[in-house]
């Protein structure tokens, strides 16, 4: 069994409880949790993990294989360091790191400590946004040309004592949910970006750095490019993906209620030549699902030694399109990408 250690249970560590919970080979040993609410949450819903107020305490007493950081966002450098220099394998949610010199600093110690550095783009694993992929791969549209990837969504919650909305503790908001865009469009592409020309704006005039609406346009070798784009203006949550090739086109739609429904719709459909077809898919897609299936590639990567379905490098560079689009922003003009 891979014994694995989980620091924080806000929304989203929860079901990172769940996922790890769920998994064949993987035992949720403890749980690192600042509140008391959250503690005695954790406590019923998984009693047979032990829980402790502070990471240091934990992995002092502890004895595991992997830990699950699921913080916000300007805690990750420190929390991942911490667990990396202890001598564990790491799944750290996105953002790696608010800078891409922290994103450097992680990778070169997970190196150096001879640990696994997993970033949670869980998307990568989905049944909807994985296919994409797989049909890319089999030449259903030829070489891709383009890629279109958009959200439409409601406000992002307040997270714990507010710290989505601070921008000191969140970074950017292109950090939270477009940076999942970045990582598919380069994903799908399969090469890197060479630069980004990003603009967004707000109804918040007291808040400007607050942006609402956000798009990007990502420049990849021979003229290949996609657009990124977000508004968190409107309601529900509806994710587009859209490519185009030489041969053929893609598009791939989700909708539900909220990110973390267990209910949504989706469909995926082809075209090849004249004709359009959708494509099945074998299981349900929706981000609940998609990081059991992340936990569980994790788990297999550090027993089996497969590979990654997100590596630190894919972490750096995802952090990477988003700085470089909020510098952009800034600047009102394009900016380049130089390679970590």
């Amino acid at each position: 069994m891979v014994r694995c250690g989980l620091i924080g249970y806000g929304a989203w560590g929860q079901h990172h409880a769940r996922a790890i919970s769920s998994v064949s080979g993987a035992k949720l040993e403890a749980i690192c949790v600042r509140s008391e609410q959250s503690r005695d949450r954790a406590r019923a819903e998984h009693p047979q993990a032990r829980t402790y107020t502070t990471v240091p305490e934990m992995l002092a007493r502890e004895k595991l294989d992997l830990c699950d950081i699921v913080l916000p966002s300007h805690l990750h450098f420190d929390m991942a360091r911490e667990v990396l220099q202890s001598g564990c394998h790491l799944l750290l949610e996105k953002p790696m790191a608010l800078s891409l010199a922290h994103c450097t600093e992680l990778i070169r110690l997970s190196k150096s400590q001879g640990k696994l550095l997993a970033i949670g783009h869980e998307l990568r694993c989905s049944a909807l946004w994985g296919k994409v992929k797989e049909l890319i791969q089999s030449g259903a549209i030829g070489k891709p040309l383009f890629a279109q990837i958009d959200l439409w969504r409601k406000p992002y919650r307040l997270g714990a004592d507010g710290w989505r909305y601070d921008i000191n503790r969140v970074g950017n908001w292109i950090l939270e949910e477009p940076i999942h865009f970045f990582d598919l469009a380069r994903w799908y592409l399969g090469e890197n970006p060479t630069s980004v020309y990003a603009a967004a704006n707000g109804k918040r005039a007291d808040h400007p750095e607050l942006q609402d609406n956000f798009s990007a346009i990502v420049n990849f070798p021979h003229g290949r490019y996609a657009i990124i784009s977000q508004t968190l203006a409107g309601w529900e949550h509806h994710q587009n993906a859209r490519l185009t090739g030489t041969d053929g086109a893609i598009w791939a739609s989700w909708s539900g209620a909220m990110d973390r429904t267990f209910e949504p719709s989706f469909w995926l459909k082809v075209q090849r030549g004249e004709s359009i077809e959708e494509v099945a898919l074998n299981k349900p897609s929706g981000e609940v699902y998609e990081l059991v299936d992340l936990v569980a590639a994790v788990v297999r990567s550090v027993d089996e030694g497969t590979p990654l379905p997100c590596t630190g490098e894919d972490g750096w560079w995802s952090a990477a399109m988003c700085l470089n689009s909020a510098e952009s922003i800034n600047a009102g003009r394009p900016i380049s990408f130089v390679e970590a």
